[in-house]
């Protein structure tokens, strides 16, 4: 029988260092296609309408909230798709949400944020873990907590994935909470250059495949990292702190 082979050690370092690029080179796509619009986060968020930007943080907790009880219930009748489906999706309706400006964006927001979810929940279940489990939901949540791909964040993303806590409805919400202000800012540089005129459609469908790259990255070294804990034998926060040091020390070298 295949099951009473002798298992292979798993190489954890090998293992780290993997991972650390993935993150690492995550983030750069995002930046680099970005650029293409012409404009810096601070400029990109200028130009929304004052009244969306002070109400970007609430709305953007009912469309997280939203979305990820739309995610959860479309597994029962939609399987999970290839990484690159997921982003021609996503590119497909940032391209039909920026053709008619703010309007259209502000409404294909909410679907591109459950395909976003829906995406993170397929890798976590590529890693073996059950995407309808609360604390698989509770995770697919906290990828969002990255700051996107316009933060230089030296790593520090990666503490929020060391909190471990009692999993009720509460606590998802209250971590929806937590999560939507830094969301907020990552959705509300994706409306803004979605308003750029003439170049709406194309500035869509550039940010979408951004986020949506950026995403699928953060839940493939989230849901690793979480398996390699438990292949290993290791504690995840050791982890975590370990792939921490990892990501930070070529930026420090750099500077």
């Amino acid at each position: 029988m295949i099951d009473d082979l002798p298992q292979k050690p798993v190489d954890v370092e090998a293992e780290l260092d993997a991972l650390a690029r993935r993150y690492r080179q995550a983030g750069g796509v995002g930046l680099q296609i970005l650029n293409l619009v012409g404009d810096s986060a601070e400029g990109l968020l200028k130009r929304l309408p004052r009244d969306i930007r002070e109400r970007l943080d609430k709305t953007t907790e009912a469309a997280l909230a939203a979305s990820m009880r739309a995610a959860q219930g479309s597994r029962r009748y939609v399987a999970d798709q290839p990484g690159w489906v997921n982003l021609a999706v996503t590119t497909s309706m940032g391209a039909a949400g920026g053709f008619g400006g703010l309007p259209s964006a502000m409404a294909e927001l909410p679907i591109t944020t459950t395909v976003l979810l829906r995406a993170i929940q397929g890798v976590a279940a590529e890693y073996g873990f059950d995407a309808e489990s609360d604390g698989v939901q509770f995770d697919c949540i906290r990828v969002f907590a990255a700051a996107g791909p316009l933060a230089e964040d030296d790593g520090t993303d990666l503490a929020f994935y060391t909190s471990r806590v009692a999993l009720t409805g509460a606590t998802v919400q209250g971590l929806i909470a937590r999560v939507a202000p830094r969301l907020a800012t990552v959705l509300g540089q994706k409306l803004a250059a979605q308003t750029i005129p003439v170049l709406g459609a194309a500035a869509g469908a550039l940010t979408n495949y951004a986020y949506t790259s950026y995403y699928q990255e953060m839940a493939h070294v989230h849901f690793r990292l979480r398996k390699l804990a438990i292949e290993a034998d290791r504690p995840h926060p050791q982890l975590v702190a370990e792939l921490q040091e990892r990501v930070a020390k070529p930026r420090l070298r750099r500077s």
